[in-house]
């Protein structure tokens, strides 16, 4: 059998743009290049936006909600929280000293909300002054002898109010909250309050996180990766490709279709006013990468090519042996990331749009500027990676001919323990987990968890259906209740309501007895209680336990994770809780946690749904290509099995799915079907060639087969290499998400490559196709 490309396509009338490529190459150059500079002037005025609550419309009913609960009892939709672990433990006068300092420090910024920031200095105590009720600062100067410690000591731990809230039981650890301004920087003010800190305590003594912490700290850490990890992905790409053909000039077409793609791409996004999100800021990578589909035509240029042939010739023989595939692996893979212009997750449709757009115009440059330049770089003498990638193919091709028998049976042993593993997927969306452990804001996460009540707030809002009906024995003994068993089950690190107060203010006004630490018994009782409450307290403290006319009460909860997973069970079982105890009220959770949960099971669902119309769409692509159901069948089974083994394993090691990952399970059909698609479509070519219209035998079959692992096959292979290289750059970065989507592509482009080298041949031999 010859071991170069059949020469027998011929050449027909080019299309529009490829004649014009070819017959005018440095006309396309300009354009290309002018296209690309006025899309690229969009870029400097690219905004940034990783707020979780942006990831669903505004008219979302959480959005909606969380909204009215804010307004509602005057709470903030960011708080940054401090824990301070100084030597010798919070209650030395030395240490709270310090810390009177540090509060002062914090207060003195600007972007907080001043007058509702907790900390050991602005907390109110509700102590008795005589037969009068005191409401006063727990702290107004620090206790300068071991007395004065003493009785802080004393009214920190005889109630619920202050303990895992702003001091850890060991008394190692104090904690401050800081609620900021609306549009504040929590990066930057996290800095402020470190440095504020770090006046009066060491660096390994103070620990700060949050979610506007995470949220805008990952915001700058992905804007650096964006401008960081494009540049490297091309550089070693452009090395790649030199390896391939020996030739900087080809590395550098393939790297200008992708700057011309990604220019028009990102221009037309930040131009029509969407921000960058974690997802469109790794578009460039997904274009870049998306380019290298460009190899097929490499590929095919130069088994064609020889010296003295007419290269104008050459070219239209190449796009016509490849325009096919090209074409529809084009359209799979522009109509698998179009699934996403469907999901709920606004980024997620920002990023389709950008992608879908990069590859049309990636195709279009594929029948217009590749052409062209291939009509003007020097072409190399030889090409150095040529010989090992055809040992690699020649290996590849003895393997899938003669084991066919062997690489279904691996293939069937393969997807069992995939489905397996797929059982034990996990989908979560905390925001914290896309830091690694290592990190300081997860760090400081793990101490609150750890030595406090946990760093993520939540909401319980309680609706008694009627004007004061909070102050009902029957609701507060009810709360109480809801309060304990959330407590008793581990769900929850600590809460606050106003049965806490109440219980509080009862105890003081008797004799402060511990056993008069309960609910007063009528409504009269804690109707005063409450009024005079709110005569002396920070006007916060009461208003975000109850609303204004005491229908609702607010039960403030911390989490000591911020899992879905963990919120879902609480939500559980406060209904199960209220439902079988017949409480007297109306419970609905709120807050970032249930937010959290919301957006999560929002994933959840666009994940399946995008996953089931990326499985019709692409099946509709092959069928639409092939003409043919079976040859359709055939083609998908592979991509199929990539899938489903990277899903598994994701299971089998316990890696959670978060959002990054679930869009790339509709994106992954799309993409590792390009594969599929070049290797049936020569296939057939090849087939019509050897068997001229009748069928092959079976040495025929085997000769073809051999044939198209070897040569398109070596396509195949550059393709999933410069892939590979590409993603591969973003398992260096600092961030989980980027990682996992890194490993992700990397691992579904060489077992796509790989099945379809292999497992295609084993299922055409088997049923003689």
């Amino acid at each position: 059998m010859s071991a170069i490309p059949d020469q027998s396509i011929r050449t027909t009338q080019s299309s529009g743009l490829t004649a014009l490529g070819v017959e005018r190459p440095w006309l396309a150059v300009i354009v290309s290049v002018l296209i690309m500079m006025l899309f690229g002037a969009a870029l400097p005025w690219a905004k940034v936006d990783t707020n979780p609550k942006n990831m669903l419309p505004p008219d979302s009913e959480v959005r909606v909600w969380n909204d009215e609960v804010d307004r509602r009892f005057g709470l903030h939709e960011d708080t940054i929280v401090v824990a301070i672990r100084p030597e010798g433990g919070v209650l030395s006068a030395a240490n709270l000293e310090k810390l009177q300092q540090v509060s002062r420090n914090v207060l003195a910024l600007p972007g907080i909300v001043k007058g509702d920031v907790t900390s050991l200095y602005t907390v109110d105590n509700v102590t008795s002054g005589g037969e009068m009720l005191r409401i006063a600062p727990l702290l107004a100067t620090a206790p300068k002898d071991a007395a004065g410690i003493e009785e802080l000591r004393k009214q920190l731990f005889e109630g619920p109010l202050f303990v895992d809230r702003l001091i850890s039981r060991d008394e190692k650890t104090t904690a401050i909250y800081v609620p900021l301004e609306m549009g504040a920087d929590g990066a930057k003010l996290a800095a402020s309050i470190r440095s504020a800190a770090l006046q009066s305590f060491t660096a390994d003594q103070v620990f700060i996180t949050g979610d506007p912490v995470a949220r805008d700290l990952f915001g700058a850490e992905m804007f650096k990766l964006m401008g960081i990890f494009a540049p490297i992905a091309g550089g070693l790409m452009m090395v790649l490709m030199f390896w391939m053909f020996r030739s900087w000039w080809l590395a550098g077409v393939m790297m200008m279709t992708a700057m011309v793609s990604i220019m028009v791409a990102m221009g037309a996004g930040i131009a029509l006013g969407f921000p960058v999100h974690i997802m469109s800021s790794m578009a460039p990578v997904f274009l870049m990468a998306i380019a290298t589909d460009s190899i097929h035509i490499f590929n095919e240029f130069f088994q064609r090519h020889r010296p003295g042939s007419n290269r104008a010739e050459v070219v239209r023989q190449t796009i016509a042996a490849v325009a096919r595939p090209v074409r529809y692996t084009a359209l799979a893979t522009a109509l698998g990331f179009a699934v996403l212009l469907f999901m709920t997750i606004i980024p997620v449709k920002v990023f389709g749009g950008i992608v879908v757009l990069g590859t049309v115009v990636l195709r279009l440059l594929s029948f217009y500027l590749v052409p062209a330049c291939l009509m003007l770089v020097p072409l190399p003498q030889a090409r150095a990676g040529d010989d090992s990638l055809s040992r690699l193919t020649s290996w590849i091709a003895s393997w899938a001919v003669r084991r066919s028998v062997s690489t279904l049976a691996i293939t069937v042993l393969l997807a069992a323990g995939s489905l397996w593993g797929l059982s034990k997927s996990v989908v979560d969306n905390n925001m914290l987990r896309w830091f690694k452990e290592s990190s300081e804001v997860r760090q400081a996460d793990a101490l609150f968890s750890r030595e406090m009540g946990g760093a993520m707030p939540a909401s319980l809002v309680i609706d008694t259906g009627k004007p004061d009906g909070v102050k009902d024995p029957a609701v507060l003994k009810a709360m109480e209740a809801l309060q304990k068993d959330l407590v008793e089950q581990k769900l929850v690190g600590t809460t606050l309501s106003v049965a806490d107060y109440l219980k509080r203010i009862n105890r003081v006004l008797n004799g402060d007895q511990p056993a008069a630490e309960t609910l007063p018994a009528d409504v009269e009782t804690a109707g005063q209680y409450l009024m005079a409450f709110s005569m002396g307290a920070r006007p916060s403290d009461l208003n975000r336990v109850v609303d204004y006319d005491y229908q609702r009460a607010n039960v403030l909860l911390q989490l000591r994770s911020g899992d879905a997973q963990l919120m879902q069970r609480l939500e559980e079982r406060v209904q199960t809780v209220v439902r079988e105890q017949r409480m007297p009220f109306k419970v609905t959770a709120a807050g970032p946690a249930h937010f959290n949960l919301v957006w999560n099971q929002e994933v959840l669902k666009d994940m399946i749904l995008g996953f089931a119309i990326a499985l019709a769409v692409v099946l509709a692509v092959l069928a639409a290509d092939f003409r043919s159901l079976k040859w359709a069948l055939v083609a998908y089974v592979p991509l199929l099995l990539t899938v489903l083994v990277i899903f598994g394993a994701l299971g089998v090691i316990g890696k959670t799915i978060d959002m990054p990952v679930a869009v790339l399970s509709c994106l992954s059909l799309g993409m590792a079907v390009d594969f599929a698609i070049h290797f049936v479509t020569r296939y057939r070519q090849r087939s019509e060639e050897v068997g001229r219209g009748r069928p092959l035998t079976d040495s025929q079959r085997e000769d073809t087969l051999r044939w198209v692992i070897e040569w398109p096959g070596k396509g195949i292979v550059r393709n999933a290499l410069m892939f590979a290289v590409a993603f591969a750059v973003m398992l260096a970065a600092p961030l989980t998400p980027y990682v996992t989507v890194g490993a992700f592509i990397v691992s579904m482009m060489c077992l796509s490559a790989l099945a379809s080298l292999t497992l295609m041949p084993a299922l055409i031999k088997t049923f003689r196709l």
